[in-house]
């Protein structure tokens, strides 16, 4: 298998985001060939960890893995749910797509929807856009003052340390695409009628804030990357790099969990007597 060094994706050692290159591959000397092994490889182990994750929830352990998602659009985060959330078992996934909020959830404070969104214990939930879309296209397109959005930067410091003292270990990856590449994968939804469901009219006119998107995911990045919740800067016009980085950090994440199997909750010697003596 051909390593990557997550800690190269780590946001506070990537640099800024805007000279950041999106083709690049960090800490992995492979090509789309062997990325292909290596995710299958790290399926394999993927998939033994999240199995002693959810039993050990059914055992009463309150431990989860929380994965976020954040990028512009096209940067990919669909094919990674569908393609890194593949190596998993369904029954123990959970993922939340958040779009513009509902009158209901608009009565709420901002964190309302994402608490009522959290994975349950012994669970992997995968968020495709978080919390985060309120201090970012809030901002961007100024759907609130800067009075309110920005005092949610330590709201969401707060509460992301209140979730890492309950159990839930985060992994943040910011999917970063050039320019280029979200034009290219925006000309491919037009030019198949199979992606047409894809295509929205308003990313184009949402390519006009490119710039204010970076500003504001730098803002992100500055003041959200803690080491109870980490962001990780992942360069997306390579899709297959993409996901096997994200899966790489989700495997890191439960290895850091040091998990085994719970043990019995029950006589096993009687269990296996009952079982002898039966016809």
């Amino acid at each position: 298998m051909t390593l990557i060094r997550t800690d190269e994706l780590r946001a506070r050692a990537a640099g800024p985001i805007a000279s950041f290159d999106p083709a690049s591959t960090p800490g992995y000397r492979g090509d789309k060939a062997s990325a292909a092994d290596d995710l299958a490889a790290v399926g394999d182990e993927l998939s033994s960890l999240q199995e002693m994750l959810f039993a050990n929830g059914r055992s009463g352990d309150d431990r989860s893995v929380l994965l976020v998602l954040q990028g512009m659009d096209t940067a990919g985060k669909g094919g990674i749910v569908r393609h890194v959330g593949g190596l998993l078992d369904p029954q123990g996934v959970s993922v939340t797509g958040f779009g513009k909020p509902t009158d209901e959830e608009l009565a709420h404070d901002f964190l309302w929807r994402i608490r009522n969104a959290l994975p349950k214990p012994g669970r992997i939930g995968v968020f495709d856009r978080s919390h985060y879309e309120d201090v970012l296209a809030v901002r961007v397109h100024s759907l609130a003052p800067e009075s309110v959005w920005r005092p949610r930067f330590e709201q969401i410091n707060n509460f992301e340390a209140e979730l890492a003292d309950s159990g839930v270990t985060i992994v943040k990856c910011l999917l970063t695409v050039s320019k280029a590449e979200q034009r290219s994968r925006l000309a491919e939804r037009l030019d198949r009628p199979d992606k047409y469901w894809k295509y929205n009219p308003g990313d184009i006119d949402a390519r006009a804030f490119w710039d204010d998107y970076l500003v504001a995911y730098q803002d992100v990045l500055d003041l959200t990357d803690t080491d109870v919740a980490p962001w990780h800067l992942i360069p997306a016009d390579r899709k297959w790099f993409a996901r096997l980085s994200v899966a790489r950090l989700l495997l890191e994440a439960l290895r850091s969990l040091d998990l085994s199997w719970p043990p019995a909750d029950f006589d096993v010697a009687a269990e296996r007597a009952r079982l002898a003596a039966l016809e």
